[in-house]
């Protein structure tokens, strides 16, 4: 399958936006190595279009992860949909104690575990990133 072309235009727009920040874990793109990537928020084989209104920007860890889900089961076997930053509110899903992103609902938990938001490196990442003050921004 291919992808749509996302013009260098519509990529800055999407970056600028976003602050240079990973819409889903915080992450600026200057603090981790593999910078950031446009991400269609609801992937191009579930009818997701090449707008800016279906794209977020993403930390490649994000996106990887993500791959061209759309949702998860929850603990509780619930399908769940993932965080969706052009309509959701980052605070109302996650919360931020110490290094560890704690999911707040059920999208938040379904993103989080899916993403790999609190695997041990990215722990690690953020910690250090908290104590010289760069995390988050």
């Amino acid at each position: 399958m291919s992808t749509s072309y996302i013009s260098a235009e519509l990529r800055r727009q999407v970056a600028i936006r976003a602050a240079y920040v990973c819409e889903y874990c915080l992450i600026h793109e200057a603090d981790t190595f593999f910078g950031c990537q446009v991400d269609h928020i609801i992937s191009e084989k579930h009818g997701g279009l090449t707008e800016a209104d279906n794209l977020a920007y993403a930390c490649t860890f994000c996106n990887l992860h993500k791959g061209s889900d759309i949702a998860s089961v929850t603990l509780q076997n619930k399908l769940t949909r993932f965080f969706n930053p052009r309509t959701d509110k980052w605070s109302e899903h996650f919360a931020l104690s110490n290094a560890l992103l704690v999911s707040l609902t059920d999208i938040g938990e379904a993103t989080a575990r899916v993403f790999q938001f609190n695997n041990a490196e990215r722990i690690l990442e953020r910690q250090a990133l908290i104590d010289v003050g760069r995390y988050p921004r």
